[in-house]
């Protein structure tokens, strides 16, 4: 595969009412900044699972699946990595109270394992407490 040249740093933004189904919109967003960054086949996968968890996560949970709250996608892109970020207005939560979707008792859950495949699939991912809502953010590593 030919590299595709980067610009030093390049944004990309998308803006979603907190209906269910704007998560659709994370595909076609995920083209645009794929016109710029040479992500692999894998890679487009291991992001389009991860950020669709993250922005199905701030619609449902964070915001409540309500139209007048927005989430907020938001990916910088320098040479070395993706910052994926993910933006919405609810009261947040503590990730370390998030159960395992591989404990036994929650094998059979119908949720829950949204984070779990965040974290496995991205190269680190955190959660934070803003003023006006939760921020979740997941760098991924581009190859040189």
């Amino acid at each position: 595969m030919g590299q595709k040249s980067r610009t030093p740093q390049t944004a990309f933004h998308l803006h979603l009412a907190s209906l269910p189904k704007n998560i659709t919109q994370v595909e076609a967003f995920l083209k645009r900044v794929q016109r710029v960054v040479p992500l692999d086949e894998i890679q487009f996968h291991k992001v389009m699972v991860a950020l669709t968890e993250a922005v199905n996560n701030a619609i449902m949970h964070g915001n409540k699946a309500d139209p007048a709250k927005d989430v907020r996608v938001l990916c910088d892109v320098t040479p070395e990595a993706l910052q994926l970020r993910v933006l919405d207005q609810g009261v947040g939560f503590d990730p370390a109270a998030v159960e395992s979707p591989l404990k036994e008792e929650n094998l059979l859950r119908e949720s829950g394992r949204g984070i779990f495949l965040m974290r496995t699939l991205m190269d680190r991912v955190t959660f934070s407490y803003r003023p006006d809502g939760m921020e979740v953010h997941m760098p991924l590593r581009l190859a040189d």
